[in-house]
């Protein structure tokens, strides 16, 4: 089955306002910017958004809250993002703050069609025992709050551990990138741009992949696919000035020294 689609716009028909989103990168690495933009341009808003982060103020996912698209993120790490810091404490924007390691296994369990699991991460914390603000009050007070999860305590290797059950995370559909897919959707990932990719897309109902290098099926060494096409249902191929255009956080060089 071909998955590619020419245009941006058509690869990303049926989301409307109020979709949910997992969207793959890890700061700016990864990041499928060329669907977010073209998602940024078609208007939608409301959207809930699972991520890792949500970009910087003006790149990635940054450009979608910036303009108020975004009602609700889950995530893990939101320091680089001002406008995400102001819109959370002004009571402008929900945020669910979850544990990394959490946030991918409820992405991967979600895509596995496994509905909960138990972790021992957050036991003892807020993240067990509910409280952590999800929403502000204009006056700075805690409108909502998370609630309290079910634990239970469980042998493991000969001792009792109290572990907490953890929701899995599906949504309407999942945008990310790849360094190169085939028209069956049977994607690779170059180094440490593979983060939340293959996790993002196991979530969405509807995955979405944005490939910098388009070949045809068969080209990609069965041992060398990191997801499955079965995952993929939309493929578009970018352009190499798309697939060239990259961002950095932080850009950290030492200083130029003498050598003798």
């Amino acid at each position: 089955m071909d998955k590619v689609f020419v245009s941006a716009a058509e690869a990303l028909s049926g989301i409307v306002s109020g979709s949910s989103l997992a969207v793959g990168g890890f700061g700016l690495c990864g990041v499928p910017s060329v669907l977010i933009a073209e998602l940024h341009h078609s208007a939608v808003s409301d959207l809930e958004v699972v991520s890792n982060n949500c970009g910087v103020d003006d790149w990635g996912l940054g450009i979608l809250l910036r303009d108020r698209r975004i009602r609700r993120m889950v995530s893990s790490y939101v320091g680089e993002n001002k406008e995400f810091e102001r819109q959370f404490l002004t009571g402008e924007l929900e945020v669910e703050l979850t544990p990394q390691g959490t946030l991918a296994e409820k992405l991967r369990a979600g895509g596995a069609g496994i509905p909960a699991f138990y972790t021992a991460t957050g036991v003892g914390t807020q993240i067990a025992d509910g409280g952590v603000p999800w929403r502000y009050a204009p006056d700075g007070s805690i409108a909502t709050s998370s609630p309290a999860k079910q634990t239970r305590e469980m042998n493991w290797h000969g001792k009792l551990v109290t572990f907490v059950l953890e929701d899995a995370i599906v949504t309407d559909f999942a945008l990310v990138r790849a360094w190169k897919g085939d028209r069956h959707g049977n994607l690779v990932f170059r180094q440490s741009a593979r983060n939340f990719n293959p996790l993002a897309a196991m979530a969405g109902r509807v995955t979405i992949a944005e490939v910098e290098h388009l070949v045809e099926p068969g080209e990609i060494d069965a041992d060398a696919v990191h997801l499955p096409g079965i995952y993929v249902q939309r493929v578009l191929a970018l352009t190499p000035e798309q697939g060239a255009d990259k961002h950095i956080e932080r850009r950290t060089v030492q200083p130029k020294t003498n050598r003798f």
